[in-house]
């Protein structure tokens, strides 16, 4: 059987799975991201480990590998990535050598919305909106089941949209961007503010300690009932639909994939 492998690379993550023509994921391997603040290596070590675990031994046919940054129009290189050290770099050619197979790399988002487009929820959609939640905000938008790659390939980062001026900074440079108000970070972010400021378990499930609070212990705790939980996601569930009413002004989408 012929092996094929995709990987998705977030801030947070390494996802790497065996996939078959028809899209049916046989087999996957997970990796944690060492972060931005690191050097191109580790994080491409942390790929390869995911490919290789995958792979267990066979030869690769190809591998997909979609990244949380902005990927230029060749599909060579990636230009920035908020919560990746990758600037400028070969990324595509770096990693095939490496892995000794072919590789196709894009944005993430463009990768997810190609995906609902063949065998999700866009499937015969005339144009879709596909946003993608997770450390920060990815997105795409798709017309004729085709990605809108803009001029220099990059449209659609939406979470970099400026909704707040001189709001909260953000990892690309700039401030008040849409993902400072809605993603796993600001999710995060919010309950930490409240841990041992309101009654919470918050604070029983990070020992007291808020820089110890991840997204799972606020999402474990909503689903409890957790008052200061459901509120930091209202909070950016609000945000969600700031954005997306502005996104859909603009765009006019038949749906919207989140």
């Amino acid at each position: 059987m012929v092996l094929y492998v995709g990987v998705d690379v977030g801030g947070t993550k390494v996802l790497a799975g065996e996939v078959t023509r028809a899209g049916t994921v046989l087999r996957t391997a997970r990796r944690t991201t060492p972060g931005r603040r690191v050097s191109v290596e580790s994080v491409e070590d942390a790929l390869t480990a995911a490919v290789l675990d995958v792979a267990g031994g066979r030869r690769i046919a190809g591998v997909g590998l979609a990244a949380a940054g902005f990927v230029d129009a060749t599909g060579e290189r990636v230009m920035f990535a908020p919560h990746l050290p990758w600037v400028g770099d070969p990324v595509r050619d770096r990693l095939s050598r490496r892995w000794g197979a072919p590789v196709a790399l894009d944005n993430d988002a463009n990768c997810a919305a190609v995906a609902e487009s063949a065998y999700g929820a866009a499937r015969g959609a005339s144009s879709a909106l596909v946003i993608t939640l997770g450390t920060g905000i990815g997105g795409a938008y798709l017309l004729g089941g085709e990605v809108v790659r803009g001029a220099q390939g990059m449209a659609g980062e939406f979470g970099h949209m400026r909704l707040v001026p001189d709001g909260r900074a953000c990892e690309c440079g700039m401030t008040g961007c849409w993902e400072q108000y809605c993603s796993g970070n600001a999710l995060v972010r919010l309950a930490r503010a409240r841990v041992l400021v309101e009654p919470t378990v918050l604070a029983e499930m990070c020992d007291g300690r808020p820089d110890r609070l991840t997204g799972p212990m606020v999402t474990a705790a909503a689903e409890s009932g957790d008052l200061v939980a459901r509120q930091s996601f209202a909070a950016v569930g609000t945000w969600l639909g700031i954005g997306l009413g502005a996104l859909t002004s603009a765009l006019d989408p038949e749906l919207v994939v989140v």
